[in-house]
C-alpha cells in the first residue's frame, strides 16, 4: 500500500481575524475541517505533516487528535523551519505550541534563519516529502502562503485538496448547531 502524507497548509487564526476560541466561524471552520479530513482518511492518508502555525494547523490538529479518540488511525509530522519558532509566543499560543511538539513525528528543519532561500528549501522539502496538501487558501486572500500555494499546483501527480470561503458558506447554511 502506498504512503499517503497529506501537508496541512492555510491562514493564520489573525489573516482571518480570529482573535479567540470563542469566535462563532470557529465552529463552521472546525465541521468543515472535520468532514474534509475524514474524507482523507477513508481515502487512505496515513501520514498528516504540520509546520506548527496557528489557526488552520491548529485547527486541524485539534480535529485530528479527537478523530484519532474515535477510532481513525494515523501518524502526526510537525516539521519546525527552525529552532526557534513560537519561543515569543504568549504563554496560552505556548500551550497551542506544545501540542505540535508532542506528534509522532517532530523535527526541525534549520537551526537558525541565515537567509531568505531557506523558506524556498523549507517549501521544496515539504512537498518532496508528501503526495497531496490539504489547504485553506484563495488566491484573491493573498498571504505568505502564495509561494507553496503556487508550488503546490505546479507538482505533478500531487493531489491539493482546498477548503475556500465559499464552501465555508455551504457548510454554515447547513449547520445545525450555528447559533
Amino acid at each position: 500500500m502506498t504512503s499517503k502524507t497529506v501537508l496541512i497548509q492555510g491562514y493564520r487564526a489573525h489573516e482571518l481575524g480570529i482573535f479567540g476560541q470563542k469566535d462563532p466561524r470557529l465552529a463552521i471552520i472546525k465541521e468543515a475541517i472535520r468532514k474534509d479530513l475524514i474524507s482523507l482518511l477513508e481515502e487512505g492518508a496515513n501520514w498528516f505533516v504540520f509546520t506548527g502555525q496557528l489557526g488552520f494547523e491548529y485547527w486541524c490538529l485539534e480535529t485530528l487528535l479527537d478523530l484519532k479518540k474515535e477510532g481513525y488511525e494515523c501518524q502526526i509530522a510537525t516539521i519546525f523551519l527552525f529552532a526557534n519558532h513560537g519561543e515569543n509566543w504568549q504563554e496560552h499560543q505556548q500551550e497551542k505550541l506544545a501540542l505540535f511538539r508532542q506528534q509522532d513525528f517532530v523535527k526541525i528543519a534549520f537551526e537558525r534563519y541565515e537567509n531568505p532561500s531557506q523558506f524556498r528549501e523549507f517549501n521544496q522539502f515539504l512537498l518532496d516529502k508528501t503526495n497531496q496538501a490539504y489547504v485553506f487558501y484563495e488566491p484573491e486572500n493573498e498571504t505568505q502562503l502564495k509561494y507553496l500555494y503556487n508550488l503546490l499546483l505546479t507538482k505533478e501527480a500531487y493531489t491539493v485538496k482546498t477548503l475556500t470561503f465559499e464552501r465555508l458558506n455551504e457548510v454554515a447554511e447547513n449547520f445545525e448547531k450555528f447559533e
